[in-house]
C-alpha cells in the first residue's frame, strides 16, 4: 500500500518560513476542530501525495528553494514524520514545523535528532476555554511541548489565531502572562481571522476586534 500523508503542495512561498524560500507540505488530517479553522478539506480529507512524489519534488527545486514548511491539518500526526524528515534534510532543505503542540513526544524527537530547524507552535487559547475552541481536552500536552522548546532554547515563535468573537483582549492578555511565567523570550505573534468558510460551516469575520492598547507590554507582541 502506497503512503499518501500528504493533502497537497504548494510549490512557493516567501512569507511562511522567515528569511526563506519554501515549498508547504499540506499534511491530512488534524488532531483538533478549531472553531476558526479554514482548512476544511484538510483536516477531513485523505492524503493523495506519496512521500516519494514530494521528494521527487525537492529534488526538482534544488538549488531554488531554502526549505520546507511542513503544515497541515498537522504534521505530526503522520507515524512516519521522523523518517520523512531525515529523508528531506539528506536532500539538504531546511524544516519549519507548524504544530499545534498536542504530540510532544514526536516534537521532542525530531528537536534531539536535529530534525527540524524552526517551529511556529499555536497557541489557541488560555487553558480555560482550549477545549470550547479547539474541541480538544489535551491542553497539557500543548503545555509540555511549550516548556520542552523553552527549555532547550530551540528556534521557535508562539502565534495565536485571533477572532474578535472568539478570543478577547483579556484573554490574549492571560496568554502573555503564561508565556512570560515560563520564561519565553521571543516574539509572539498575532495573526487575524481573514476567512467566512470554516470547518463549522460559514461564521462571521471579526466583529469585535482586539485593540493593541489593551494588551500587556513585557513581551514583543506582533501582528501579522
Amino acid at each position: 500500500m502506497i503512503d499518501t500523508p500528504l493533502y497537497d503542495i504548494t510549490p512557493f512561498t516567501a512569507l511562511d518560513y522567515p528569511d526563506h524560500l519554501a515549498a508547504i507540505f499540506w499534511f491530512a488530517k488534524c488532531n483538533m476542530r478549531c472553531l476558526y479553522c479554514y482548512n476544511r478539506d484538510i483536516v477531513f480529507g485523505e492524503g493523495k501525495i506519496s512521500n516519494k512524489e514530494a521528494l521527487n519534488f525537492l529534488k526538482s527545486r534544488k538549488g531554488l528553494l531554502d526549505g520546507v514548511v511542513l503544515s497541515g491539518g498537522e504534521a505530526t500526526n503522520y507515524k512516519g514524520l521522523v523518517a520523512f524528515c531525515k529523508e528531506i534534510k539528506a536532500l539538504k532543505f531546511k524544516i519549519k514545523l507548524d504544530t499545534n503542540g498536542l504530540n510532544p513526544d514526536m516534537i521532542q524527537r525530531l528537536v534531539e535528532d536535529n530534525l527540524i530547524n524552526y517551529i511556529a507552535l499555536d497557541y489557541k487559547v488560555p487553558k480555560e476555554r482550549f477545549l470550547a475552541i479547539t474541541k480538544s481536552k489535551h491542553f497539557d500536552y500543548f503545555s509540555k511541548t511549550l516548556d520542552f522548546l523553552i527549555k532547550q532554547a530551540f528556534p521557535f515563535e508562539v502565534r495565536t489565531t485571533v477572532h474578535g468573537d472568539l478570543i478577547r483582549a483579556e484573554e490574549i492578555n492571560r496568554i502573555i502572562k503564561d508565556l512570560l511565567k515560563r520564561g519565553y523570550q521571543g516574539t509572539y505573534y498575532l495573526q487575524p481571522f481573514l476567512f467566512t468558510n470554516t470547518i463549522i460551516g460559514r461564521i462571521k469575520k471579526e466583529q469585535n476586534p482586539v485593540d493593541a492598547t489593551q494588551l500587556l507590554t513585557g513581551l514583543k507582541v506582533v501582528w501579522r
